[in-house]
């Protein structure tokens, strides 16, 4: 028999963001229902963020083995138990999950549904034995792998970030389809770890980012050792013996082959729409997700979507940033709207690669009166004594020193884009920047040089120095 919930909000995917939705309604005791038919946590928890950074922390401490004479200790070539790797990618995810369980969110008050969630009309979902009629929905159903229709993909077994952490003997040869963040973290990951790599990418490896910063991260992923063939499209895929796979590959130069032992395909995300049968609901969407307002409402004004489902920036801090905007909504009546510029992102290789605001490109198609500001890592002493001299802080301005976007490619560029973040959601300008006072010796003093370099033509004005001299007079 039927059960029937009427909760103030029904969230339908148990991922970041249905989960921030869930937890922040439960604590001012908003009754609420979370739907979630596979593992809680989602795929940030599971099969994303999480493994992936477990994985590159594995292939860093390989690396840094490799390299240790550079501080005057013994290199050595590290022996690799892959199972043990993948032993590790799952502890890190067994101890976070606790936060994400079911018993965590029942604890809060949160009603738990573990079964698929559906809308029967425009106030109703039903999941296994409930039906529920609630105020409010989010839909945060988020992405999966998007598989592209390679001839002969289907004949192979290939990986995605679903099945990769599941592996627990090292590739002897991994062929990565697609060059994009995803394909390129894991491509350096596991090259760190033993692997031949190779990445095939149709256009530009890491081609949204800045084509300055990123040249610097392929130069130093190429330099490890992982072959790079942009401008490559995949033909075909095929079974070539019992142990290995032949992927052929049109380029400039005609038709070339690449064997491998296993082939990742990280070609992309597709939105998570199907089965929630959002026609009955109203709900419109199409192939990259649901079509939602900048205040993340749908077509059925009941029902919001959040993360990427809703067809925007696919980041875990993006589900979060939109959990955030759709409590304010539905509980204070205060719609709030999103603002895709003063979203970050970051790809963790080695250097990493961040950025926030616009690239030089988009600013330079608003106007031609921008100011670009460069900080390289070999000017700073932290980076010399940690041996990470790769990379520089770039900053767009406008003339009056607004900061209107910044990347960085370096260590720990992730971590310093933060600055940035908050500086251009607040309007800052670079003399913000200069009046803060960064610890020494530390990287972020590199963001703070680079702010500074804004003035360093005033210091070469005439007018400046008879100012100076002037002043010079009264002692």
């Amino acid at each position: 028999m039927t059960e029937l919930l009427q909760p103030d909000i029904c969230v339908i995917g148990g991922g970041s963001g249905g989960l921030t939705v869930a937890a922040a309604a439960a604590a001012f005791g908003v009754s609420v229902v979370l739907i979630e038919s596979g593992k809680m946590g989602g795929d940030c928890l599971n099969y994303g963020c999480v493994p992936s950074k477990a994985m590159i922390a594995a292939g860093k401490t390989a690396n840094a083995m490799r390299h240790a004479n550079k501080f005057g200790i013994k290199s050595v070539e590290p022996e690799v138990n892959f199972k043990k790797v993948h032993d590790h990618i799952h502890s890190v995810i067994g101890a976070i999950a606790p936060n994400d369980s079911v018993e965590r969110f029942t604890a809060l008050g949160v009603k738990v549904i573990e079964a698929h969630g559906k809308f029967v009309d425009k106030d109703t979902v039903v999941a296994g034995d409930y039906e529920v009629k609630a105020r409010r929905f989010v839909v945060a159903t988020g992405s999966s792998a998007f598989v592209p229709p390679i001839p002969g993909l289907d004949t192979v077994e290939y990986l995605t970030n679903e099945t990769l952490f599941e592996q627990t003997r090292r590739p002897a040869h991994l062929i990565v389809i697609g060059g994009g963040p995803i394909g390129m973290e894991m491509a350096q990951a596991h090259r760190r770890l033993g692997s031949e790599v190779t990445v095939i990418e149709g256009l530009k490896a890491l081609g949204k980012d800045d084509p300055e910063l990123a040249g610097v991260v392929l130069r130093n992923v190429r330099e490890e050792g992982v072959q790079i063939m942009e401008g490559a499209k995949v033909v075909e895929v095929a079974q070539k013996t019992k142990t290995t796979i032949k992927v052929t590959v049109e380029t400039d130069d005609g038709n070339e082959e690449v064997v491998g032992s296993h082939i990742l395909v990280a070609t992309g995300r597709a939105a998570n729409v199907d089965g929630l049968d959002l026609d009955k609901a109203g709900i419109d969407y199409e192939r990259s997700g649901i079509k939602v307002s900048n205040a993340l409402r749908t077509s059925n004004k009941r029902v919001y979507a959040i993360g990427d489902v809703a067809g925007g920036l696919q980041f875990t801090h993006v589900a979060g940033y939109h959990a955030g905007l759709v409590i304010q909504s539905i509980l204070f009546r205060w719609p709030g709207k999103e603002n895709r510029d003063i979203i970050p992102w970051a790809t963790y290789t080695d250097p990493e690669l961040a950025h926030v605001g616009l690239s030089e490109e988009a600013a330079r198609k608003q106007s031609n009166d921008i100011t670009i500001l460069r900080w390289p890592y070999a000017e700073n002493d932290r980076a010399q004594a940690e041996r990470k001299t790769e990379g520089l802080v770039k900053v767009i301005t406008s003339k009056k020193g607004k900061i209107l976007g910044a990347s960085i490619a370096g260590q720990g560029a992730g971590e310093m884009i933060n600055i940035f973040s908050l500086a251009i959601s607040q309007k800052m300008k670079v003399q913000d920047l200069r009046g803060y006072i960064a610890p020494y010796p530390t990287m972020t003093e590199i963001s703070k040089r680079a702010a500074t370099s804004f003035s360093a033509p005033m210091t070469r004005k005439p007018f400046v120095r008879r100012i100076i001299g002037f002043l010079r007079m009264f002692g």
